[in-house]
């Protein structure tokens, strides 16, 4: 299946991607490169995977992009101080030139993506540059910029995805000669990805890859809120300035196809037995055997067929389906694209959240989490409901960020994601 990725513009309208001098760990001044990368900011699942990664090794990078300092006003500071540090002590260090960098990943089920790391002009979504596909939440987007404001720094690569034509020319050209040659770095993480860099110095290469971006348009496949963390900053500097410029990976999905999983929702306060009563007749509702994968089959099935949830907290396993028609008629906004008003997380929040549960979107009272099994065992722990998802389609991602219609936050999961801690870009003060 091949990855969303919108059209191409007319030359010289579409992507600025340039070279920049990335920090990069020190291998000789750390336990090991898997040891101090992590997965981006909101895929670490808390406390569990948090603790896990602060222990891996003392520079982990997740004591950048999740500092823990109490209280957490001082979290920030924490995070400048730390960077700060490892800077005066030579655990990072800066190239010597600017570059792009060639990123890799490889799993060993033979998912290869390989993609361009830069530094991209930000740019409006009515621009229709970069396109994003979902809603982002506010308190998020602060987070992120009071971190950014903080270090100065762009800590992780947002990942977009772009279309070429399906062969190796102009960027992948490039890409696909650099990976002959022995990288920067190379290591593999505990989940089994191995992942490599390469630095792309040479101004006929790099002029090369501008030009072949210039004519193409991308899809924000992750990284929403720390692209409207860019925008934000990009808007409190006066330009031209570091700031007009974000951290990302662009991938060519034509080429280097990517997954698209779903992203589950945990409600803190809800009990199994309270969401199902509180459905009434408004959903069909069964019970399906476990364990955890045939259950999900159950839930492929039916979402074949219409929208479809599975509620897990309880040691059980039930399908939610069917909603009734004149229920989606009074709770879905009709102003919006039948692909929008058909999509489960629209379904799942306008409808369920909103008007059946009555549970506001905050996160005292839901958390999106990526991983499956570790949001059942979350609810099971703590007497909540998981409701897991099925993934959308890309085709239909694609389709409605071409019409500049956003998706419900957290609808998809686009993977694999790039790595933190491989390559960081520092902005000055």
């Amino acid at each position: 299946m091949n990855s969303a990725g919108p059209a191409d513009v007319p030359a010289g309208k579409g992507l600025d991607l340039i070279p920049f001098r990335g920090l990069r760990y020190d291998p000789d001044r750390v336990g090991s490169l898997s040891a101090v990368t992590s997965p981006p900011y909101d895929v670490v699942v808390r406390p569990d995977g948090l603790h896990h990664l602060e222990s891996a090794d003392p520079h982990n990078i997740v004591r950048l992009i999740l500092p823990q300092a109490l209280p957490p006003t001082v979290r920030n500071e924490q995070a400048a101080d730390t960077l700060h540090r490892w800077l005066a002590e030579g655990v990072l260090t800066t190239d010597s030139e600017p570059g792009l960098y060639i990123y890799e990943q490889r799993d060993a089920d033979g998912m290869l993506q390989r993609g361009i790391i830069g530094a991209l002009r930000l740019s409006e979504p009515s621009d229709g540059v970069v396109l994003p596909h979902e809603d982002v939440m506010p308190h998020i987007v602060a987070d992120r910029a009071a971190l950014m404001r903080a270090t100065s720094a762009n800590l992780e690569p947002l990942l977009l995805t772009y279309r070429g034509n399906g062969v190796a020319s102009g960027t992948t050209t490039v890409i696909e000669r650099a990976a002959q040659q022995p990288p920067l770095l190379s290591t593999t993480t505990e989940d089994g990805f191995s992942h490599r860099l390469w630095a792309v110095t040479d101004p006929a290469d790099v002029t090369g890859i501008q030009q072949d971006l210039a004519r193409r348009q991308a899809l924000i496949a992750d990284g929403h809120h720390r692209w409207a963390t860019y925008l934000r900053l990009r808007a409190e500097h006066p330009s031209p300035s570091p700031w007009d410029f974000g951290l990302v990976l662009l991938v060519d999905t034509a080429r280097y196809p990517l997954r698209v999983r779903a992203i589950h929702r945990l409600l803190h306060r809800l009990p199994v037995a309270d969401a199902l009563a509180a459905l009434g007749d408004s959903f069909r509702v069964r019970h399906v055997e476990g364990p955890l994968s045939p259950a999900l089959k159950a839930l492929s099935i039916a979402a074949a067929e219409g929208n479809a949830f599975l509620l897990a907290g309880d040691g059980a396993f039930h399908l939610v389906d069917r909603p009734a028609s004149d229920l989606l008629a009074r709770t879905i906004p009709a102003d919006r694209p039948e692909a929008w008003r058909t999509l489960d997380a629209t379904v799942l929040h306008a409808t369920l959240l909103d008007h059946v549960w009555r549970i506001p979107d905050v996160p005292e009272h839901i958390a999106y989490i990526h991983d499956t099994a570790a949001t059942v065992a979350k609810a099971e722990r703590d007497g909540g409901t998981a409701v897991l998802m099925h993934p959308v389609r890309e085709e239909v991602v694609r389709a409605l960020a071409s019409q500049g219609v956003t998706m419900p936050r957290k609808s998809t999961s686009f993977g694999p994601k790039p790595a933190s801690g491989l390559v960081l870009r520092a902005l000055g003060h």
